[in-house]
């Protein structure tokens, strides 16, 4: 099955939510934005396209190749004067060369069937000590074990067929650090977080979430019913009140150009 990010259907599946504050802490000291142009290269429902311009860059500009999704970025960062939106490929995004100081990608590069193409196109759109920022997970990441934390790991655990779409969409990391390598990139180096998804008030609250499949591409793999079991298996795994803060690993990849 899979998701249709061009489905209106799916229009909300990437809003509803903030970046929370352990990201943002993470990537001032990666890369300060402030004053300058981030692309948000498959920026979704603009969740983070909002955090870019909360931490003081002077444009953001969010590409993504569906108009269902833009028009939901559009929605959610209205009154962003220093936000734009333009549909765009992540191999051909349509914008001028050197147009970017920072480019970011999260959870993208899991669905691209081209990830050298998209590199390229990344290098092309940065400015010379530019920097770009690709946030996704890895075999390694999603393998981890669930708790009350690392929710997303009972996913696997309770469908373990889910696991293996996982392990085949997902690049390793000394993967794609060559690729960037390959791309022209340099002062590559990779590392892993813990990024607050999202605090639940409750396990009502949490249940809700999935059966939306609100953010997770993976649960669309999942029949209603399936989706159902899957809630049912976690709630026996959660705290009965909440809050219940739900935590995701990711591997962060951070490249220049020279």
């Amino acid at each position: 099955m899979g998701i249709d990010f061009h489905a209106q259907t799916n229009k909300a599946s990437y809003v509803g939510r903030e970046a929370h504050a352990d990201w943002t802490s993470l990537i001032v000291e990666l890369a300060d934005p402030r004053g300058k142009t981030v692309v948000d290269l498959g920026c979704g429902g603009g969740i983070y396209a909002k955090a870019w311009a909360d931490l003081g860059a002077g444009r953001v500009i969010g590409i993504d190749f569906s108009p269902v999704m833009l028009e939901a970025a559009e929605e959610n960062c209205r009154g962003y004067r220093q936000i734009a939106f333009q549909q765009g490929d992540a191999a051909a995004t349509g914008l001028e060369d050197q147009t970017a100081d920072i480019l970011f990608a999260r959870a993208l590069i899991h669905h691209l069937p081209d990830l050298p193409a998209c590199l390229a196109e990344a290098f092309r759109l940065l400015k010379p000590g530019g920097t770009i920022l690709l946030q996704d997970r890895t075999p390694e990441d999603v393998r981890l074990p669930g708790s009350a934390e690392h929710l997303r790991g009972y996913f696997f655990a309770c469908f373990p067929r889910l696991l293996q779409v996982e392990e085949a969409r997902r690049p390793g990391a000394e993967k794609v650090v060559r690729e960037l390598a390959a791309a022209g990139f340099t002062a590559i180096a990779h590392l892993h977080a813990w990024e607050t998804r999202k605090v639940y008030a409750g396990a009502d609250e949490l249940a809700a979430d999935l059966l939306s499949r609100k953010g997770r591409s993976i649960l669309h793999e999942l029949t209603q019913d399936e989706l159902q079991q899957l809630v049912s298996y976690m709630l026996e795994r959660v705290p009965d009140q909440g809050p219940i803060v739900e935590k995701d690993r990711w591997t962060i990849w951070v490249g220049r150009r020279p």
